[in-house]
């Protein structure tokens, strides 16, 4: 049997069974695509009348099916602006159907429910108490509906007033008959059917979910999002699961950042009714939190997920915004005035990545898109749970979208509302307990994605350990990845990267890594070019960095040229004392170098774009003796530390941080001045195991070690 008809048999299996456990509650993708098109209605009130009346594998049945939905859509939908056009019609012939968003609320002045219609713009309609008990999400939100309305244009005469009453002033009369006729409402509501789903029976989802092996039940999951499986690898698969962890956990902050047309931000604007895409990324604190004038919640406190467009274009116009925001994905809680305010609303963050991710981790992190106020600042990233690689997702194409049969989007969207209340996290103490690298935040970061993952994939609760380790290793996986570029931006304060989780039985650790951290490294592994060295210090930023030297010799008058340096007059006063050190100091470092009969030009290149460093004398001095002995350096070589005109050694700014960003760009050796020496105590033993350090006692035993010469 090939794998085509393999694939056939297993679609035909998962067909079968969601027929059985979840009839009704399902649709076929390509019809909803269809009448979209032509519709200007929600998807999931279009599914819903899919689902009703197209669920079979009849195609005459279900083309009837469809041409009913268009029917029925075509003429009771209520669109904005023909309100008082349908509004008229009511009037003029008493009753009239329609549909639209109907939400209820309870006066309790008048002791009474009143229905709100979204399109037709009408508030206050009496409606029967049945109705909200019956069908709870009227009262949460509200739902889309069939509805009928009746129109009565004379309203009830009054009761018959009391004899005293008949001496009451006519002023009185008057106003009690104006009072009167201000109440009265001519519409009403006669009957009334939802198109959503009304409520969501969670038991009836624990047993069909028992039917369904994993890998069945992850392909109904991304078929319902409108995603067709069998085009995608299996750890790709895991990786779009990854986008419907905030549907399903509370105040759970992700982001992912890749090419274009992956569809990042499609899941949370088109398939889930519960979460909003903040389009353009601007927005205001009274806008996306609290609304001071109006005493209001914003966005966090409406919806289940609050999601931003293209990171690069987020910008608040309050100046406070980016603080409020990292206190609210810090404890889902922020204080507005006297008031402290909680919500639950994930947040969100997807955008593009105009470079490859080699180039990335090369010159800056993966956080770059960001705009600077939160690309940069660690304590807002350090907030963020979860760091899905785009990157590794592919360009959709036809074939990626499916035709076969899903959920419902609003039955998928509403259970997984109801598993937010539900916590798996402490399944992971079943089984392992998790290294000693993983600090708090990055703990509660992997119970979360943990549970996550348990809610999506085992709604009934049924798992293995095999299973939980599986969601474990990818959660370690998301959240090492944020700690990742936290180290390059943050230097030691976050050198505990190396994640890992014990087994309980037999105590065996093991390490999870991030598949990109094995990219191409700065510093190449081997002999360099003479004259080419790789020097790390801090940069104008106040970051530090990865600097690189190339030595070009030509016969000439002793003439010294330097490129890339710019305006940088400390650099170039650097780069200027290693030359004139190294004409004063010849004859003692090698007869065979020869100033005055050959010209120098050196380029230097700031390899992570954090601005050029004024630390160049030692690391100039060592290219220039190399390239005039054609003497490459030793291989993976960088060199720490400076010197000053007279040939005094400078200590290392930083070792720690320093011998981090050696080791992250692929240094094995490291050249350290002996003055440095007394801060080795304070870097960690897993990171001085990781070179060969090599001290040097002066400006020349610098050269000498570089070159390998004893």
């Amino acid at each position: 049997m090939d794998d085509l008809e393999l694939d056939k048999n297993v679609r035909d299996e998962i067909r079968a069974k969601l027929r059985e456990y979840f009839n009704g509650k399902i649709v076929r993708e390509d019809l909803t695509k269809k009448i979209k098109e032509g519709a200007n209605v929600p998807v999931y009130v279009l599914e819903y009348l899919l689902g009703q009346y197209c669920n079979s594998e009849d195609e005459e049945i279900i083309q009837d099916g469809v041409e009913t939905v268009k029917k029925i859509l075509a003429s009771n939908y209520v669109r904005p602006d023909e309100a008082q056009k349908v509004l008229s019609l009511l009037r003029e012939q008493g009753t009239h159907t329609i549909i639209d968003m109907v939400s209820v609320a309870l006066n309790i002045k008048k002791d009474r429910y009143e229905a709100s219609f979204s399109n037709l713009g009408l508030t206050g309609i009496p409606i029967g108490e049945e109705f909200p008990t019956k069908y709870d999400r009227l009262l949460r939100g509200g739902i889309w509906c069939i509805v009928r309305l009746e129109y009565a244009s004379e309203y009830e005469p009054e009761p018959e007033l009391p004899e005293f009453m008949h001496k009451a002033s006519p002023q009185i009369q008057t106003g009690r008959q104006k009072h009167k006729k201000r109440e009265f409402s001519p519409i009403t509501v006669c009957s009334l059917k939802p198109i959503q789903m009304p409520h969501i029976d969670m038991e009836q989802l624990r047993e069909g979910r028992k039917a369904f092996t994993k890998e069945e039940w992850i392909d109904v999951l991304l078929r319902s999002s409108g995603m067709e499986p069998d085009e995608f690898t299996y750890r790709e698969k895991w990786l779009l699961l990854n986008r419907m962890l905030p549907l399903v956990e509370n105040n759970f902050n992700f982001c992912e950042l890749g090419p274009r047309s992956t569809r990042k931000s499609h899941l949370y604007k088109e398939i889930s009714p519960n979460s909003i895409l903040v389009s353009g990324g601007q927005t205001t604190v009274a806008n996306l939190f609290y609304n001071m004038g109006r005493h209001a919640v914003g966005l966090v406190g409406l919806w289940d997920c609050v999601a931003f467009d293209e990171v690069a274009g987020i910008k608040f116009k309050d100046n406070d915004g980016v603080q409020i925001m990292k206190d609210y994905m810090a404890s889902g809680s922020f204080a507005r005035g006297k008031e402290e305010i909680s919500a639950s609303a994930s947040m969100v963050f997807v955008g593009n990545i105009n470079q490859s991710v080699d180039v990335l981790l090369k010159t800056s992190s993966l956080f770059d898109p960001f705009p600077p106020e939160m690309g940069t600042d660690t304590a807002f990233l350090d907030r963020i749970r979860c760091y899905n690689p785009g990157w590794e997702i592919p360009k959709f194409r036809p074939e990626h979208f499916t035709d076969d049969y899903g959920f419902i989007t609003d039955y998928m969207a509403e259970f997984m509302r109801e598993l937010r209340k539900e916590s798996h996290g402490d399944a992971i103490d079943q089984f392992f307990r998790l290294g000693k690298n993983l600090n708090q935040r990055d703990t509660i970061a992997v119970r979360k994605m943990v549970d996550g993952y348990i809610k999506l994939l085992y709604p009934n609760g049924k798992y293995t350990k095999e299973d939980v380790e599986e969601c474990l290793r990818m959660a370690l996986e998301m959240r090492r990845r944020v700690k990742e570029q936290l180290k390059r931006l943050g230097g030691m304060e976050f050198y505990d990267v190396n994640f890992s989780y014990i087994d309980q039985q037999s105590f065996e650790e093991k390490f999870v890594s991030v598949p990109e951290q094995g990219s191409g490294k700065l510093i190449p592994e081997g002999l360099c070019n003479p004259g080419q060295v790789y020097t790390v210090s801090r940069g104008q930023t106040g970051m530090i960095g990865v600097f690189r030297l190339e030595t070009q010799m030509m016969g000439g008058s002793g003439k010294f040229d330097k490129t890339g340096l710019g305006n940088d007059r400390e650099a170039k006063e650097s780069v200027n004392t290693a030359y004139n050190f190294l004409k004063a100091n010849v004859n003692q470092i090698s007869g065979a170098i020869n100033t005055k009969l050959f010209d120098f030009i050196i380029g230097y290149q700031d390899m992570q774009g954090i601005g050029m460093t004024n630390k160049l004398a030692l690391p100039t001095l060592i290219a220039l003796c190399s390239i005039s002995l054609g003497k490459p350096t030793i291989s993976s070589l960088a060199v720490l530390g400076d010197m000053t005109i007279s040939g005094s050694l400078l200590p290392v700014d930083d070792l720690a941080s320093s011998l981090q960003v050696c080791l992250d760009s692929g240094a094995k050796k490291v050249l350290i001045p002996i003055i440095s020496a007394q801060e080795i105590a304070a870097v960690p033993a897993t990171l001085m195991s990781s070179f060969q350090l090599i001290f040097y006692t002066s400006a020349k035993d610098a050269v000498f070690k570089a070159l390998g010469v004893e």
